[in-house]
């Protein structure tokens, strides 16, 4: 819900008890004019229209029936005026509800989304935890034959360097010599 439709709600409750405070207040006057007749009429014994004036008592009453029914008029459009605004009102506070409702819900799905988030995170990397286990396993292991075969490749290099490695062997020079030869001239 946004907050302009808060003022909004406010402002039709607002005038929505305006409304009814000025039916009543029609009400009312309507009643005290029932009974201000009433009283007249039943109270004057000789309250009886007079033949010479037949016409006037006949236009006030039809005044007074012309303000009776823009009265009734006013109450029947203050009425409706009142519906309709409950109406507003009841669907406003159905809206209000249901965002709640809503509000209150994604308040949840935010609080859980960490552990959501978690779990998946985890469901995920366990299958690259098991492959980083069997990888680290392997590593070792070619590690462990890699040592294998070079200890057994140096074993053998020394063996091989004691027993016999094919050298030339040259005939010991005579003390006088020297170990270059000088060419000679022919």
């Amino acid at each position: 819900m946004s907050q302009s439709d808060t003022p909004n709600i406010q402002a039709l409750s607002t005038e929505v008890s305006q409304l009814r405070q000025e039916l009543q207040l029609r009400d009312q006057l309507v009643q005290q004019l029932s009974q201000e007749l009433f009283r007249l009429v039943k109270g004057n014994t000789n309250f009886m229209p007079q033949r010479s004036e037949p016409e006037r008592d006949l236009s006030q009453f039809k005044a007074l029936r012309e303000q009776l029914q823009a009265v009734e008029q006013q109450v029947t459009f203050y009425q409706e005026q009142i519906t309709v605004r409950d109406a507003e009102i009841y669907q406003l506070r159905q809206s209000v509800q249901e965002l709640t409702d809503r509000s209150r819900m994604l308040e949840q799905v935010v609080q859980e989304l960490p552990q959501i988030y978690r779990r998946k995170f985890e469901e995920r990397m366990a299958p690259v935890r098991e492959k980083v286990t069997v990888l680290q396993r392997e590593n070792r292991q070619l590690q462990a034959e890699l040592q294998s075969v070079s200890y057994r490749l140096a074993v053998k290099t020394r063996h091989t360097t004691h027993s016999g490695i094919d050298l030339p062997n040259f005939p010991p020079m005579p003390s006088g010599q020297s170990n270059m030869s000088t060419p000679q001239n022919a």
